[in-house]
């Protein structure tokens, strides 16, 4: 038998997260940093003006439509899940043990590409930033164990100094591009200012529909909100306002940055621009309309943003593995914290050991760490988490049908209903374009595609052979109440 069974209450008091560490902000500061809203403008948002044309602002303002649309379903059942598991408890609760035990699965899985993955983005902007200011060429591999590094330590030290780290960060690297954004629009753009991004014959065409994967991929993370509800100052209210300010920030400032970027170089030459500079699209135009003082801080700041994503990351991983832990799916160990920090430090030590082993098969491979440690390892993630999103909406139908006093808003139902049709058919346009994230081969884009799939009917069937072999462990899956302390 586990801990949870054997232990009474008391001995369990001292071996919880931190209770009352961060507030609305905090928890705001975390999701959007996962998002990395510098490194995915920089990186990503050049891609998707190339592909989607002056028309690009507009799928970041749908995609944060679609997600607010979810995020309304998501936050009905906030009241009414009280523990800390995120995807895994949501949809436990309305659809079942196993159901939420292969969620669960799916998740740490998706989680794990999206964090590791990233490492190769990091490895790559810090490899061009000590390049470009101090002529220095650091193999990639010993820039991400780096990064490893310094992300377990913030972790361990706990959730509030997470939250002050990312704040700061966050706070530098939104500052940088609003001021590119703001000094495009001082000087009137290259032809003037337009809005054509938004009229209709530009927003909705092909091109822009073809980029929602993109898009889509700019929000990641957002939804870990509720993975801080058991570390949450006021969580019924704390935790619902962060995540509507997190997507509604998210949205505008893309959209507003992007449509920036395309008046710097005028409806006519953006996307020539964009295939010419690719990822070099964002410092060509601060140094531009800014100064080259301000691309020399970009470059730092790119390293920090992608910093800050990784730790977000794998503050959520963590969270996950330790309500696994905690409910007997995983080695109980996992579900200890630390005495001082009260962080899950041994899911973030296992976490830290995992990410290090891909990278050192990705070095030992010769693997490229753009095209395929961060592309080809966050694709399956992209597509796992949006799967998440609808199922989650579909959960927030069933509990808001089977629990009409829930029901706050007689939109709610219809909402749950919507948000689900949108994300399938996210998961879908993904899939359709699959092409567009990973320039790779059909194979290759397949065995991507599969492996959420593969990964949640794996989890089904754990789930199912726990009922038969360990019903006691099986019984406690979601079980909210005993993570209430």
């Amino acid at each position: 038998m586990s801990d949870l069974e054997t232990r009474p209450p008391a001995a369990e008091a001292g071996n919880g997260l931190k209770r009352n560490a961060i507030g609305t902000g905090g928890i705001a500061f975390l999701v959007i940093s996962a998002a990395a809203p510098l490194t995915v403008m920089a990186g990503v948002a050049p891609v998707a003006i190339g592909i989607g044309g002056i028309g690009a602002p507009m799928g970041y303002v749908i995609a944060g439509a679609v997600l607010l649309v979810f995020a309304i379903a998501f936050m009905a059942m906030t009241k009414h899940v009280k523990a800390a598991g995120g995807f895994y408890t949501y949809i436990t609760l309305a659809m079942g043990k196993t159901v939420g035990l292969a969620s669960a699965i799916l998740a740490i899985v998706s989680y794990n590409c999206l964090q590791i993955g990233v490492y190769g983005l990091f490895a790559v902007q810090t490899q061009a930033m000590l390049q470009t200011l101090f002529g220095l060429d650091v193999p990639w591999p010993v820039v991400a164990l780096a990064a490893i590094a310094a992300v377990w330590f913030l972790g361990y030290r706990g959730i509030d100094v997470g939250a002050k780290v990312l704040g700061v960060l966050l706070i530098a690297e939104t500052a940088i591009l609003a001021i590119m954004g703001v000094g495009i629009l001082a000087r009137g753009g290259a032809e003037g200012i337009s809005f054509d991004s938004f009229s209709p014959e530009h927003a909705f065409t092909p091109g822009v529909l073809a980029i929602l994967a993109i898009c889509f991929a700019a929000f990641m993370g957002f939804e870990s909100t509720v993975l801080y509800r058991r570390e949450a100052r006021n969580p019924d209210k704390s935790v619902p306002r962060a995540t509507y300010i997190a997507v509604g920030f998210m949205s505008v400032f893309y959209a507003f940055i992007v449509w920036t970027v395309i008046q710097a170089y005028g409806n006519g030459n953006v996307v020539t621009a964009a295939g010419e500079l690719a990822d070099g699209m964002f410092f060509a135009t601060i140094n531009q309309y800014v100064g080259p003082w301000a691309e020399v801080v970009m470059y730092l700041l790119i390293v920090t943003s992608v910093y800050a994503s990784q730790l977000a990351f794998h503050n959520a991983i963590n969270r996950y593995v330790y309500m696994l832990a905690k409910d007997g799916i995983l080695p109980s160990f996992l579900g200890r914290t630390h005495p001082k920090y009260k962080s899950p430090h041994r899911a973030g030590q296992i976490q830290t050991v995992l990410a290090a082993v891909v990278i050192l098969i990705c070095a030992i491979a010769n693997a490229d760490p753009y095209k395929h440690l961060l592309i080809w390892v966050n694709t399956p993630g992209i597509v796992g988490i949006v799967a998440l999103q609808g199922l989650v909406s579909v959960a927030a139908f069933m509990y808001l049908r089977r629990n009409p006093g829930a029901v706050t808003n007689r939109l709610l139902v219809p909402v749950s209903i919507a948000s689900a049709v949108l994300l399938f058919g996210v998961v879908a346009l993904i899939a359709i374009n699959i092409e567009l994230l990973t320039f790779a081969d059909a194979l290759t884009n397949t065995i991507l595609l599969t492996v959420t799939p593969t990964v949640f009917l794996a989890g089904l069937l754990i789930a199912r052979r726990l009922r038969i072999a360990r019903p006691n462990v099986f019984a406690r899956i979601g079980s909210f109440e005993t993570h209430d302390s």
